[in-house]
């Protein structure tokens, strides 16, 4: 039997899918993986984003991580069903090296990884948000301001 290494593998369902849809794909490819002899480590499911550019005239998709051990001979294997599996639109799978893995560990264990999906950025307020808030503020001000002077 060949040497197991750990792979990372993550991929972009098609997000016109329903949810339970996107759950049976998912369901469909880590058994797919298990059947190969691979031991499923760690799924994320980071949800859908909007995609950087337009794959097969899609612009939103629904992003996956697994972490799994299995033998090299199966990846190419599971990738041509990645390929074939047409509600997939995109995938990557990575062999993790050990020192990536005991980085991750150490954060993990240091508590700086708080989750291994990227964050999304927080949006920025819209102008109207930016009156609101300003006028907001100008109220509380003035409100402060009044009591100082009844007091003095």
């Amino acid at each position: 039997m060949s040497i197991r290494k750990i792979y990372e593998t993550t991929f972009i369902v098609n997000a016109a899918l329903e949810d339970p849809d996107v759950d049976l794909v998912i369901t469909k490819v880590t058994n797919y993986i298990t059947n190969l002899g691979a031991d499923i480590i760690q799924i994320n499911k980071w949800g859908r984003r909007r995609l950087a550019y337009p794959i097969n005239k899609k612009y939103n998709g629904y992003y996956v991580h697994l972490i799994y051990e299995a033998s090299p001979s199966s990846i190419p294997i599971f990738e041509r069903f990645l390929v074939l599996e047409d509600t997939i639109l995109r995938h990557l799978t990575l062999a993790l090296p050990k020192k990536l893995r005991e980085y991750r560990m150490k954060m993990i264990a240091e508590g700086r990884a708080t989750e291994i999906a990227p964050q999304e950025p927080t949006p920025e307020p819209t102008q109207a948000e930016q009156t609101q808030e300003q006028e907001t503020s100008s109220a509380a001000t003035e409100v402060s301001e009044t009591v100082e002077n009844s007091q003095n």
